[in-house]
């Protein structure tokens, strides 16, 4: 399957992709069939700027299976405050091993995840029984971004993007 360019992560969106997001990823099967799965968290690898994302295997098997069969990933990132939602596409899907910093990664997501949404008036204990899986089974999928979307929704969703976008002002604001 051919590599994607990669796209820049500036360090404002790397932030943003890292952070406490309700994170959903879907791909497709041969016959056109979707798969969709939440994630538990996504890791930015330094360098080529391959994104890395957790999911409870079992609940993930339609999506892993068609995502390293095609390559072909979709994954939207919506913070549940703002509603401020980006979508990275990428076509070069693969399933990789945990390593120890990997669930690092998780431990840290489902904090922040659970605060976000404490602060909307969800109890810790519910989103907590949301992201939960023991971590014998995670399982681990990375791809290269290749087009990015604003999919905040208003006037600009859909609007590709090719740099991190502006966070939305607070009514009133500046």
């Amino acid at each position: 399957m051919p590599t994607a360019p990669s796209l820049l992560l500036d360090p404002e969106l790397t932030r943003f992709l890292t952070g406490g997001l309700s994170i959903n990823a879907g791909s497709a099967s041969a016959a056109g069939v979707p798969s969709l799965c939440r994630a538990f968290g996504c890791r930015v690898d330094p360098g080529p700027g391959r994104l890395r994302l957790f999911f409870a295997g079992p609940q993930a098997v339609d999506l892993v299976r068609d995502a390293t069969r095609s390559g072909a990933l979709a994954v939207v990132f919506s913070e549940p405050p703002t509603h401020r939602t980006i979508q990275i596409k990428g076509q070069d899907a693969r399933l990789e091993p945990l390593v120890d910093t990997d669930l690092a990664c998780v431990t840290a997501y489902r904090a922040a995840f659970a605060q976000c949404l404490v602060f909307l008036g969800f109890t810790e204990g519910m989103v907590r029984t949301l992201l939960d899986c023991p971590d014998e089974a995670l399982v681990g999928l990375s791809f290269t971004p290749s087009v990015l979307f604003n999919s905040t929704p208003g006037a600009q969703a859909g609007t590709p993007l090719t740099s991190a976008p502006t966070p939305p002002r607070a009514p009133g604001g500046p």
